[in-house]
């Protein structure tokens, strides 16, 4: 999909640069607690878990703000300022001499990193209705780019320390906000924009012109559940990996660039056509059952080579995203794409919430028993619930895509 707007690229990169952020020190986590908190892995494991809660926690409630600020102000002002937020934040971590201080750092993270609203609300403004769930593939596709490049750089870095990850997500951010500054065009028309009202800026006001559609509240379930369900990933990789097969900090940032590299090469060369030939809702399927059988895989490993084969199978879960985008977007007007986008990104924010607490108690309680895979089961058991949800309320209900009606 070429790119006719200049600000599309730049907000791919401000989307990049947040989930590297994000992955780039993943594979010091471990170590980095387990030092600063004078504790062992299994506990270090836990905190982390609440780390992820703080971050998510702020995420929510700074992405219906940040996405209704970007409907009145305009996408690149909002963006901006966050960016500068993430790499000063990212600057101060570096100094953290607390698990404390390491715990509020996350927590203003979550807050300035709360750009899914405002990013995605530039493909909204910029791409037509009928190639949308594509182009909200590229988004996805940022992201699983960053987890190439962020546990890699995390594990080369991790050899000048547990605090030089830190200083590069730094970097990268500022880098970015300053590009932002002097290249990126606003995307929202001054004709499209609204008052800013402190009562819609919340996830309840974001999706309140949703709830006139019937499938508007299955779709929201089926988003909830499946981003509680994927964030297994996140959540626990790094320390089920240590606690499975022993890898190192280089060999976790290895497996993390694999597993991100197969992601992004699904939303970038497969999602627009899966979704052109299967649609919407075919293309939510398709993701939802890969996203099982992968799950399930994770959980009954036997050696560690056996993730970069599970992982071609698991990735086209990156159907499920930009389909569920896609078929929301459609039912607001461009004066809402940033409040609609960053209810998205703050119900993200209540899996993120909800996720870490569940698969990492479920991660440490299944070691104990003698299963590691104990948090991917019940990754595969929520999609599995999102999957039911679909074929009961969505499948037969959801409108064809625009491209289907002009057909027609």
């Amino acid at each position: 999909m070429p790119f006719a707007n200049r600000a599309v690229p730049i907000v791919l990169a401000a989307v990049l640069i947040d989930s590297i952020g994000f992955g780039i020190v993943m594979p010091v986590l471990p170590s980095l607690i387990t030092r600063l908190g004078h504790v062992g892995i299994d506990d270090a494991t836990r905190i982390a878990g609440y780390m992820l809660t703080a971050f998510a926690l702020t995420q929510f409630f700074a992405g219906p703000v940040l996405g209704n600020l970007s409907d009145r102000y305009g996408r690149r002002l909002v963006l901006i300022a966050s960016m500068l937020a993430f790499g000063v934040d990212y600057a101060l971590m570096a100094l953290a001499p607390t698990l404390a201080w390491l715990f509020v750092g996350r927590a203003i993270a979550g807050a300035a990193g709360a750009i899914y609203g405002p990013a995605s609300s530039v493909i909204a403004d910029v791409v037509p209705v009928e190639k949308r769930s594509a182009a909200f593939g590229y988004i996805s596709g940022a992201f699983g780019i960053g987890f190439v490049l962020g546990p890699a750089l995390g594990g080369v870095l991790a050899a000048l320390g547990p605090r030089a990850p830190f200083a590069a997500a730094a970097a990268l951010a500022l880098g970015n906000a300053a590009v932002m500054a002097f290249a990126m065009p606003e995307s929202l028309q001054r004709e499209h924009r609204r008052p800013f009202r402190w009562r819609d800026a919340h996830v309840i006001g974001a999706f309140r012109p949703l709830f006139d559609s019937p499938i508007a509240v299955p779709l929201l379930v089926v988003a909830l559940l499946w981003q509680i369900a994927n964030t297994v990933y996140p959540g626990t990789w790094a320390f089920w990996a240590t606690i499975r097969f022993h890898w190192s900090p280089g060999a976790i940032g290895l497996s993390l660039t694999y597993v991100g590299f197969i992601m992004a090469a699904v939303q970038v060369l497969l999602v627009g056509s899966a979704i052109a030939r299967l649609g919407d809702r075919r293309a939510l399927m398709v993701g939802l059952v890969c996203a099982i059988a992968g799950f399930l895989a994770f959980a009954f490993i036997q050696a560690g080579w056996q993730v970069y084969a599970i992982m071609l199978l698991a990735s086209l879960q990156g159907f499920v995203g930009p389909a569920i985008s896609g078929l929301l977007s459609r039912m607001v007007g461009p004066e809402r794409q940033g409040a609609l986008q960053g209810g998205l990104g703050s119900l993200g924010s209540v899996a993120a919430i909800v996720s870490p607490l569940l698969m990492t108690q479920a991660l440490a309680a299944g070691v104990e028993l003698g299963f590691p895979g104990a948090a991917f089961v019940l990754a595969a058991v929520l999609a599995l619930a999102a999957l039911g949800v679909v074929v009961w309320k969505v499948l037969d209900r959801a409108p064809p895509a625009p491209a289907a009606v002009a057909e027609a």
